[in-house]
Formats: structure tokens, C-alpha cells, sequence
């Protein structure tokens, strides 16, 4: 046998890689196949065995009927109703690694922790949360230390299909957004982000938004909101100065998929506001042409072009 031949610390070494506290089945049979494993593994297992019931204890308190529900969970929405702890947040981190089926992530409410988001966060290491595409947090706080401690897990690889990221309601201002925009320009997936009805203003929309590279400079390899189609940024406290920064990006191209805009209840001036919708309008009308020409110029093609546009011009 081909385990036979490993050497115990290979073996131990094995079995803490099979360690699933969703999923404690498969370690504990490798532990039992020889006595010297077992003995082994002992502290391991009843690690795994704590683990496991403080994952139990997780699924009961929002609602599922066991860990494996939760493991072949393909969409987790925690509402008010659930009222996790910071504790909570921080285990559902360490879960990130053993959620292979979830692909969506809603987070509303659900804590009165001022930390809890920032420690769930800080738990998702290199890959965490492989197939989640849309991570939604409303009203719940996250902080400025918060969206550091996420900056800093999308850099590490956490959340690497992500497409759509709601933060909205969740405290975050100026120097939550500048830290955590890079990572956000580095997400070559990333189509829809809200921002809404946060502390956000000129400083941290402008770091989100930043123009090309210089010409003749190449852009870092998937660099770039090239491929977000919805932005955000009701609420916020984005000013005339913002909103300078936000029409120099559509003017250059940043933004060249982006199909919505929201701006509605900003501080910013009419004046200012309409500026941004005639560079939003531009490019939309610069999209159209092109589609038109790669479509055919019929009255379904210009139909299908038009339905794809969508700006709020709410002020």
C-alpha cells in the first residue's frame, strides 16, 4: 500500500491536509489505518473534532440543517434575523478554503459587530471562496478596516471569479476605498460595483478611477475596470472634483464597458453631474457605432444596442 510507505511525518502530514471540519469523514478514516497514525493524530482529531462542532453550531444558528448543506451550498444569504458574532464571521473566513459550490455571498444586517466583517476577511487566505462570483454586503459595518482586510485578501487571491461586489451601507470612506481600489482594478472579472450610501468622496473615487498609463507607457497586465458594466455611487459624498476625476475616465477610455450609472444624491453640481452624463452618453454612443457596424445597421441591431444602456440621471 502505497500510504504504507510513507513515513509518519509524511503521513501526518497528509492527513492535516484532508482536514475538513465540514467534512471530518475522510481524515478520520485515513487516522485509522494504522496504530501509528492514530497515535499520530490524536491532538489533529480532536481539533478537527472541535472545528467540526463549532460548524455545526454555525449551520444551526442560521438556519441549515447540517454542515453538508452548507458545503454544497451554492448561494448563503444571512439577514437580519441571523445575528452572528464577530466569532462567527471570523470561522466563516476559515471556511473559505472548504466551500468549493458557493457561488454567491449575501451579508445583510446580520452582525452588530464593529469588526466582524474585518475578521472574516482576515481569515480568507490564497484561493478562498474559489467559485464566488457576487459578494454582497448591506448594512452590516465593514469600516475602512474592513475594506483594508478584503483589499488585502483579494491580493492575496482570495475571491478570484468575483464579478459582482455590493457595498453598500457599510461605512466605508476615502481611505477604505483607496486601499481597497487597487485590488478591485487587479479583479479581471469584476462587471458590477456598488458603493452606495457610504462616506466615499473625491479622494477615493479618484483612486478607483485612474486614467490610463501615460502614452507610450503600457498598462500593468489586467490593470484596469476594463470590463465593469454597473457602478454605484448613490449617497456617497463624491463632489465637482469627483466627478472631474469620473468623466476624465469615461473621456479616456478607463471605463470602456461600463453600461450604468448611478450618481443619484450626491453633493456634486448640476453643472458637474451633467458633464459626467454627456462622457457617460459619448461613450455609449461610441459603443453603439461600433456595434452597429458589427451587427448591421437594421432596426433590430440598433434595438438590441439601445436596450443594452442604462444612466441615471437622477440627481
Amino acid at each position: 500500500m502505497a500510504l504504507a510507505a510513507l513515513s509518519g511525518d509524511e503521513q501526518g502530514i497528509l492527513f492535516s491536509q484532508l482536514c475538513n471540519v465540514l467534512d471530518p469523514g475522510i481524515a478520520v478514516a485515513l487516522s485509522s489505518v494504522s496504530n501509528e497514525l492514530w497515535v499520530l493524530t490524536h491532538a489533529l482529531r480532536q481539533q478537527l473534532k472541535a472545528g467540526h462542532e463549532v460548524a455545526a453550531a454555525l449551520c444551526h444558528k442560521v438556519g441549515l440543517r447540517s454542515c453538508k448543506e452548507l458545503r454544497e451550498a451554492k448561494r448563503v444569504s444571512w439577514h437580519r434575523k441571523r445575528s452572528l458574532s464577530a466569532v462567527d464571521l471570523a470561522f466563516l473566513g476559515t471556511l473559505g478554503s472548504v466551500l468549493p459550490a458557493l457561488e454567491k455571498l449575501y451579508l445583510s444586517e446580520s452582525s452588530a459587530s464593529p469588526d466582524g466583517v474585518q475578521r472574516l476577511a482576515e481569515e480568507l487566505g490564497a484561493g478562498a471562496l474559489p467559485a464566488v462570483t457576487v459578494l454582497q454586503l448591506v448594512k452590516i459595518r465593514v469600516g475602512d478596516a474592513g475594506a483594508e482586510a478584503l483589499a488585502a485578501a483579494l491580493g492575496q487571491g482570495a475571491l478570484p471569479r468575483l464579478k459582482v461586489l455590493h457595498l453598500s451601507s457599510v461605512s466605508i470612506g476615502d481611505a477604505g476605498l483607496v486601499a481597497l481600489a487597487p485590488a478591485l482594478r487587479w479583479r479581471p472579472a469584476l462587471e458590477e460595483l456598488s458603493l452606495a450610501h457610504n462616506l466615499i468622496g473625491d479622494e477615493g473615487l479618484a483612486a478607483l478611477v485612474a486614467t490610463p498609463s501615460p502614452a507610450g507607457v503600457p498598462p500593468p497586465p489586467s490593470e484596469g475596470l476594463t470590463k465593469l458594466k454597473a457602478l454605484g455611487l448613490m449617497g456617497t459624498q463624491v463632489t465637482d472634483t469627483g466627478c472631474a476625476a469620473l468623466t476624465a475616465a469615461l473621456d479616456s477610455g478607463a471605463l470602456p464597458a461600463l453600461e450604468q450609472l448611478y450618481l443619484r444624491g450626491i453633493p456634486a453640481s448640476a453643472v458637474a453631474k451633467a458633464a459626467v452624463h454627456e462622457a457617460f452618453d459619448e461613450l455609449q454612443h461610441g459603443r453603439q457605432h461600433g456595434e452597429l457596424e458589427s451587427r448591421g445597421s437594421g432596426h433590430e441591431g440598433v434595438c438590441r444596442a439601445l436596450r443594452e444602456v442604462h444612466v441615471d440621471h437622477s440627481s
